[in-house]
């Protein structure tokens, strides 16, 4: 890595105003979350959250995630041991299973869980601290995971599975693997030899993050759903996750600011193989129906109940029960995701109050745009710097034109200057012969002719150089900000990584989970 800068948030022109007062601790989102994300608040969550998480609990957790290694054939972290004293605490990011780890964002929540891990083990060493990455294992929208982009070309993988991704067989990867000019062997390795996408992911993350501590929760777990059913049973019964959530998005909408998501009356889905879909309830007098959509499947209530005490695992959390699965499954302390995931977490701690479980810290992930040589190397060739990069366009436009417009203006000081040197020889040619005006004023004429010739081959030189730096500037905006939005939204981490092995190393290096800054690494 050669260098780093750091920009505020708000330099960038890339964070919506709910995410920037966030980052500023602004005390109109207070009364939204438990408490701002700095080191000292975790302290009275350890031990609210010691207090109240269960030693059954643990081990409970610490038998699902040693069978899902298992099962997986991958190796557990040494982390997993940690998971049944009482002194031990997670930290969390998740994520959808993006076919080869999708955008680079995806390492960035990774990391950043992983710096704070180690920051807290530092600032509390009586406490263990263990960072997690809670697989989305469970989403049904295939198409959102199903392609990549690559040293900017897209890559799409195409599957007529159904039902929960992380149950999909991931074996025809690997044909979309040899399609790339480069590639890792572990992504055809894990693809090639796992059952489901979701033991595939866990061998990837492991392979990268293993060493570090990192452990893999899928949450799509009977024996972790047994653990979610008192809220399984509230939900079904009082519908109650619906009720809070829509008072508390009433009141953060009431302040001017966008609800990221809509609470339904039931926030359930039916979970089967090859199947995932929403549950409605209808009412129909005092009864209460509920139907699967898209299929036959009809419930009484009571009905619904005996299923989730008896297979609470057919059940799914939707994204506004999710938060609340994990937190009651984890000794959880934070969790850490992007402008659009706290957006809809800040919607959600009346639900929490409601089900009477701790809502966690919410500590936004790190933000980085990677240059490598050759984005370093056009920066210089227009004249910019690192400072130029978040600048509208139309201003560095304008910069470039101006700069050459200067350039030009120089030059017509010069022939002025020529000019006046010419009256000083006219004058002199009078004094020693009067006859010597007309050639010396023609010689005056035709130089300016002359000069103003090269000044117009200069000046249109001058012309399709800046036009050539606008076109270089605006290739460069396009490779750094993909369809206007942030490289690592976009760009696979690979594009990076297959020419820089050191990538990530460089990257835990420079993140830290309780700056909100945005870094721009030039690698």
């Amino acid at each position: 890595m050669k260098s780093t800068t750091y920009f505020a948030p708000e330099e960038t022109r890339q964070f919506s105003k709910l995410f920037l007062q966030y980052v500023r601790q602004d005390d109109s989102l207070k009364s939204f979350i438990r408490e701002w994300p700095v080191e000292t608040a975790f302290g009275d969550i350890i031990d609210v959250k010691q207090s109240v998480f269960h030693a059954e609990n643990r081990v409970i957790l610490h038998q699902a995630i040693t069978r899902q290694y298992e099962q997986g054939k991958c190796a557990l972290p040494e982390t997993v041991a940690l998971l049944t004293k009482p002194t031990t605490f997670t930290v969390t990011t998740g994520h959808q299973l993006n076919i080869f780890t999708g955008p680079l964002y995806f390492h960035y929540k990774i990391i950043t869980v992983i710096n704070a891990a180690k920051r807290l083990k530092a600032l509390y060493p009586a406490y263990d601290f263990v960072p997690v990455y809670w697989m989305a294992s469970e989403d049904h929208d295939a198409d959102e995971i199903s392609h990549f982009r690559l040293f900017g070309k897209k890559y799409a993988w195409h599957t007529t599975e159904k039902g929960a991704v992380g149950r999909f067989n991931p074996q025809s990867l690997v044909q979309v693997a040899r399609l790339a000019p480069e590639m890792h062997h572990i992504f055809t390795e894990a693809y090639g030899n796992s059952p489901t996408l979701a033991d595939a992911t866990r061998k990837i993350v492991h392979y990268f993050y293993g060493k570090d501590g990192l452990m893999v929760i899928d949450g799509d777990d009977a024996a972790l759903k047994r653990l979610f059913l008192p809220a399984l049973r509230r939900e079904i019964g009082e519908q109650a996750s619906f009720y809070a959530v829509k008072h508390t998005t009433e009141k953060l909408t009431g302040l001017g600011y966008k609800a990221q998501v809509t609470p339904r009356e039931i926030n359930l889905f039916y979970l089967d193989n090859h199947l995932r879909e929403r549950i409605t309830v209808e009412h129909e007098g005092q009864e209460h129906i509920f139907r699967v959509l898209n299929t036959h499947l009809t419930f009484t209530e009571q009905e619904l109940l005996r299923l989730a005490e008896t297979h609470p695992e057919k059940f799914s959390p939707n994204v506004i029960l999710r938060p609340l699965y994990q937190e009651m499954i984890l000794p959880n302390l934070s969790y850490t995701g992007g402008p659009g995931e706290l957006a809809y977490w800040l919607q959600l701690k009346e639900m929490f109050e409601a089900f009477d479980v701790p809502m966690p810290l919410l500590l936004p992930r790190n933000f980085a745009l990677l240059l490598n040589e050759a984005h370093q190397n056009r920066l210089e060739k227009i004249g910019f710097t690192v400072t130029d990069i978040f600048a509208p366009e139309a201003d560095n436009k304008q910069k470039i034109i101006l700069r050459e417009q200067n350039h030009y203006t120089h030059i017509r000081q010069e022939m002025e200057a020529i000019a006046q040197q010419f009256d000083l020889i006219i004058a002199k040619a009078m004094q020693a012969d009067a006859t010597l005006l007309k050639t010396a004023q023609a010689q005056k004429v035709l130089t300016q002719k002359k000069l103003l010739h090269i000044a117009g081959k200069i000046r249109k030189a001058q012309e399709r150089k800046h036009e050539a730096a606008i076109r270089q500037w605006i290739w460069l905006r396009e490779e750094l900000f993909p369809s206007g939005g942030l490289q690592e939204r976009s760009e696979n981490f690979l594009t990076f990584l297959l020419n820089n092995l050191g990538l990530i190393d460089e990257l835990k290096a420079t993140f830290n989970p309780f700056d909100s800054r945005f870094v721009v690494v030039e690698l």
